[in-house]
């Protein structure tokens, strides 16, 4: 169903009888926008929630549990549910120097980024030099693994630049080649909420700053885990480890002014660069945000689920071969040994990036800087790749 609004009056002419509430709900989505009613009555539900201020949905919104996926939700109160469990799930971006990048090449050599790096059997790994102090929280548990879903390490290349003096600033060009990482907790976050949700259900934290303060170790561990992931990519492709230019979390939440501003799929907007997530087959854009207080200071994190992963594996198997997913329109190469999730992470599964970043400039939410062109993006280890990787480096 196409949904467009933007203003709760709106939404509410459009969604089902949703529920009266003070809060206000605004989705920034133009009228050809893909918006399902489910996401958009979700977002009613979670202004009709206690010390609700105000829910604002962004162009990529789509239906989560429980809550909305592609919104930023303020309140009086914190409630963890909203965040959910994959607490400092974001993308950062590295750029990287090689001599030659053929994806026909250089997928073989991505290392296999779902054996974990253990801190004593891989002591000598070189990755491990990007690790300034300890792990936050002890968690070391899936240190250096991209995980399932939409998670993904792609090596890409800068495309199209809009901005060129803002692309400078960041030392990009067009032709340059970046890492683009997008993955979280690991499991940290999910433990931090299974604790809150096994006594307190949906409910607030009773301790909103106990609970930050596990927040906050789950945030940046997904920082230094996409650190993590981008030097064993960038030492098995012969190349540095360097800073990243962009790294911002989409799931978290933010004390602001004393209310709590909370992010689900929604990357913080307010004057900083975010790399908008494309699909395996499209650009992915990077953004300057300049988003306000009526967009919860947020912009969209990515294209945004179109289909539920059943549907785009039902349908995804009528239309594709596994060999079609694994070649993109773009001529970039899929590193992936699940078959399931080829086709519940097809570029049809999910809606147009264009539209979402259309939809950001059209609302004045953010300035598109340029595009990264897909190469090669790893998923899941495939049976036929070699997993690369130099040793021999003590830890720092």
């Amino acid at each position: 169903m196409n949904l467009s609004e933007e203003s709760a009056s709106l939404s509410q002419q459009h969604s089902p009888t949703p529920p009266a509430t003070t809060a206000t709900v605004t989705v920034f989505a133009s009228p050809t926008s893909w918006i399902e009613s489910d996401a958009v009555a979700q977002c009613h539900q979670v202004a009709a929630l206690d010390g609700m201020m105000h829910v604002a949905g962004m162009p990529d919104l789509h239906p989560g549990k429980g809550a909305p996926i592609g919104a930023a939700m303020l309140s009086a109160v914190l409630y963890p549910f909203l965040v959910g469990s994959d607490i400092g799930c974001g993308i950062a971006v590295f750029p990287i120097r090689l001599r030659r990048a053929v994806p026909e090449k250089l997928a073989g050599r991505f290392p296999d980024l779902d054996r974990a790096l253990d801190p004593e059997r891989d002591a000598g790994d070189p990755a491990w030099d990007v690790v300034a102090g300890d792990i936050p929280a002890g968690h070391t548990e899936g240190l250096g693994t991209v995980g399932r879903g939409n998670h993904f390490v792609e090596l890409a290349r800068v495309g199209t630049v809009f901005e060129p003096g803002h692309a400078s600033r960041l030392g990009l060009d067009a032709g340059d080649l970046v890492l683009v990482v997008h993955s979280g907790s690991r499991g940290l976050g999910e433990r931090i909420l299974r604790a809150h949700t096994e006594v307190h259900g949906a409910g607030p934290a009773p301790d909103p700053d106990a609970y930050l303060a596990l927040h906050d170790d789950a945030v940046r561990w997904g920082s230094l885990n996409r650190r993590l992931l981008a030097a064993r990519v960038a030492h098995a492709l012969g190349a540095e480890p360097t800073e990243p230019i962009v790294d911002q979390c989409h799931n978290l939440v933010e004390v602001r002014d004393g209310t709590y501003l909370h992010r689900k799929g929604a990357a913080p907007g307010d004057g900083r660069d975010v790399l908008v997530a494309g699909t395996r087959g499209t650009p992915s854009y990077l953004v300057v945000g300049h988003a306000g207080p009526e967009a919860g200071h947020s912009v969209a994190h990515g294209a945004g689920r179109k289909m539920s992963r059943a549907d785009a594996l039902r349908r995804g198997k009528a239309k594709h071969t596994v060999d079609e997913l694994r070649r993109t329109p773009v001529g970039s190469l899929v590193v992936c040994g699940d078959r399931q999730l080829l086709f519940e992470e097809a570029p049809t599964a999910y809606k147009r990036i264009e539209q979402v970043v259309g939809d950001l400039v059209q609302h004045g939410l953010a300035t598109p800087v340029a595009t990264t062109v897909p190469l090669v993006t790893y998923k899941t280890p495939d049976a036929g790749s070699a997993p690369g990787g130099r040793r021999g480096r003590g830890r720092r």
